[in-house]
């Protein structure tokens, strides 16, 4: 994956979400008698422009594809002949344009609701059991008493099915209380309850960074461990300046052999900063190379790297659960994992508001487009997935009561609503002002966040 691959798929997600958001607002107004003067794809110079219909509504596609806009006719902006003032945002009810506003948000979610329906009704629901893999000894989860082959059947007293509810089942709670308790059954058949407790506030906080919920309980998932074999050798990596390529099967390390790809992480993990001798087969040869590991930092230890990617696992039929559904089960279902998702969101965002998660999970541009890239070279679904979470976010996202968002702009109207007259006009740049302020610390934010994860 290049990136050029990577920019591809972004312009390709973000142009289809904002398509469909801003496709919303147009719909919507034409519907509700607004007039609707554009309708841009993309933000700057226009590469296509179309004019079409009785209104001569410009259909533009602009160079910037990082948002969109449709405008509609407005009298603050320029002088609107008298025949047309009724068609002018200003002179149109008030719930109308609260209508408006909210359809952008309100598509997206819709967007992501049909294209979990059709996931769903055609493909079923596939999940992984949350069975437990390796537990870190002298670790929360160790001490709490979790142990390698147990499966979680409740997080806090409600059922959960699959891997990912126990994940926002933690985040949850780690990000509430830091207290969860975990229902249990043993490899013996026993169920017990298990208590995950993380009493100081800092150290709750640092568990809500991308991948480090689990790192700092304690404990993975089972998976199954693919043969030794080198899928992808990362450049630059003290594998790649060895010679190894993908396709390499790692014989030994020092001379002791490697029988699976965990084996090899094992062994390369426990030794950073070492210098190594691997002994590999290619083609019908077996080779040897030395290299020296990599040392990471990762929590309160370090970790050795050679920056090499195994085969992705094939998980045997009793770790997955398949459900399949029909068409009005798989809309119920699509409706429910829409909504849970986005009270999930809020819930996290708030929590981000008054410190309790950490500020480093927004992302930015570069981070959407890796998402967008990485999830189209794992195919049509996965991609598909990423679309939906992308909609639902940016469609919480617009609900914001940022002045400058959908949601701020609805405040507004609910204002001048109930206070009967517009909004002076000192007002109205203040807010603006304030919104610009507020998103351009978001996005600032979500850019060192994006360009400390490319360096990390």
């Amino acid at each position: 994956m290049t990136v050029a691959w990577y920019l591809l798929w972004f312009i390709i997600a973000v142009g289809l979400l904002v398509t469909v958001h801003e496709f919303g607002h147009f719909w919507v107004a034409r519907l509700l008698g607004f007039k609707v003067l554009r309708f841009s794809v993309g933000f700057g110079k226009p590469l296509l422009k179309r004019v079409a219909g009785a209104d001569r509504t410009e259909y533009v596609i602009a160079a910037v594809p990082l948002g969109g806009y449709v405008k509609l006719l407005d009298e603050r902006e320029a002088p609107v002949a008298e025949a047309e003032l009724p068609r002018s945002f200003t002179r149109r009810p008030h719930w109308q344009r609260i209508a408006v506003l909210l359809a952008g948000p309100v598509f997206n979610v819709l967007f992501a609701v049909a294209l979990l329906w059709g996931m769903l009704w055609m493909g079923g629901v596939t999940e992984l059991r949350p069975k437990i893999g390796q537990v870190t000894v002298g670790s929360l989860a160790a001490t709490a008493g979790l142990r390698p082959g147990d499966e979680i059947r409740t997080v806090d007293g409600a059922p959960v099915t699959g891997q990912r509810d126990v994940i926002f089942g933690l985040l949850d709670a780690v990000s509430g209380a830091g207290r969860v308790t975990l229902g249990v059954r043993g490899d013996d058949g026993e169920t017990r309850a298990v208590t995950l407790s993380v009493p100081d506030a800092a150290e709750r906080r640092h568990l809500t960074e991308p991948a480090e919920l689990f790192r700092g309980l304690g404990f993975q998932f089972w998976q199954p461990s693919g043969p030794p074999v080198l899928a992808r050798v990362l450049p630059d990596g003290p594998a790649a300046r060895a010679g190894l390529m993908a396709g390499d099967r790692i014989v030994a390390i020092n001379g002791v052999p490697m029988n699976d790809f965990q084996d090899l992480l094992d062994y390369i993990n426990a030794r950073p900063g070492e210098r190594i001798s691997v002994d590999y087969r290619r083609g019908d040869g077996v080779h040897s190379a030395t290299l020296e590991v990599a040392s990471d930092q990762e929590g309160s230890r370090r970790i050795g790297r050679i920056r090499v990617e195994g085969q992705a696992p094939r998980y045997p039929d009793s770790m997955l659960l398949h459900t399949d559904l029909n068409p009005v089960s798989a809309l119920g279902r699509a409706g429910e994992e829409a909504w849970s998702l986005t009270v999930f969101q809020a819930r996290l965002f708030w929590r981000m508001l008054i410190g309790r998660v950490s500020l480093k999970n927004l992302s930015g541009p570069l981070s959407i487009a890796q998402f967008a890239g990485e999830s189209a070279h794992a195919g049509t679904a996965s991609f598909l997935s990423t679309l939906v979470l992308l909609s639902l976010s940016l469609g919480f996202l617009n609900l914001l009561p940022i002045p400058i968002l959908d949601g701020g702009q609805i405040v507004f109207q609910v204002v001048e609503w109930l206070k009967g007259s517009p909004l002076s006009e000192r007002a109205q740049v203040l807010g603006q002002q304030v919104g610009i302020a507020l998103l351009i610390v978001l996005m600032g934010v979500a850019l060192y966040n994006d360009i400390a994860r490319q360096f990390s």
